[in-house]
């Protein structure tokens, strides 16, 4: 009799990831910006990359969401191979990005920067009629747009001119714009720069509410230990283009190799 298959005698099988990067290496000209770097992010999961400034961080999060090209590594999302895709072909399967630098365009409202947002995962319209408003929204749209101005707490500041906000409101419609294209991930360049204890409080709250309520699986650069102690669940850390550290987030930010590089704590 020929034996059959089944997913419960293999109880302890970890599923693949969602992300996985391997041996991801960029060079400028003379300097080795990262240097064979493999990260690998589970579907839901929150995970930090941390390090000193100029440690490599945004340069990786550039090649894995196709802003850079890599020049060896790869990349894998849900199974399939990104490293011949740009940023457009990525957030059309599922990736999301925000910048250290906040960009929201002058005048616009809330709302219509999500809008935006909404036509370009839709490929409805086009970007200059949605920015002098020609496109009136379609109910659908309208009601996509409500309900991440309700998640994360800015149905009160909708028809606010988006660069009249605080900074902290400013992150947040980011974050809102990246979530209108439905990421399955999303990569969050130090989403606390710049904002003040209350405001870091409203954006973690806002990262634990969508995690929770759409299961989007997040990367983080951040500096906020605080913050990468309450969101992520692991932790990899850079210093000069290369991982030296990697694992569980309290076992890793103890590390002494990680204190002198990071928290600049002598060993």
């Amino acid at each position: 009799m020929t034996p059959t298959t089944d997913s419960t005698e293999h109880p302890n099988e970890q599923p693949a990831p969602l992300l996985q990067a391997s041996g991801i290496s960029k060079r400028f000209a003379g300097l080795m910006a990262l240097a064979d770097v493999s990260i690998q992010v589970g579907a839901g999961e929150t995970v930090a990359v941390i390090g000193p400034n100029g440690a490599g961080k945004s340069t990786l999060f550039n090649c894995l969401s196709g802003v850079l090209r890599a020049d060896r590594g790869t990349v894998t999302f849900d199974g399939q191979r990104l490293e011949s895709l740009g940023p457009t072909q990525r957030s059309r399967l599922g990736i999301a990005r925000t910048f250290q630098r906040i960009e929201l365009f002058g005048g616009m409202t809330v709302r219509d920067h999500l809008m935006v947002a909404e036509r370009a995962r839709s490929g409805r319209g086009g970007l200059w009629s949605d920015l002098f408003r020609s496109s009136k929204p379609t109910e659908e749209e309208y009601a996509r747009c409500q309900a991440v101005l309700d998640l994360l707490g800015l149905d009160d500041v909708e028809d606010r001119s988006a660069d009249s906000l605080s900074l902290g409101k400013g992150r947040l419609v980011e974050l809102g714009r990246a979530l209108m294209c439905e990421p399955r991930l999303l990569f969050l360049d130090e989403p606390s720069s710049g904002l003040d204890r209350n405001e870091t409080e409203e954006m973690s709250l806002a990262l634990e509410t969508v995690q929770r309520e759409h299961g989007t699986a997040v990367v983080l650069i951040e500096h906020d230990v605080p913050m990468v102690q309450r969101l992520a669940t692991r932790i990899y850390v850079l210093d000069y283009g290369s991982l030296i550290a990697s694992g569980n987030t309290m076992d890793v930010l103890e590390d002494e190799v990680v204190r002198a590089a990071y928290l600049g704590v002598a060993t």
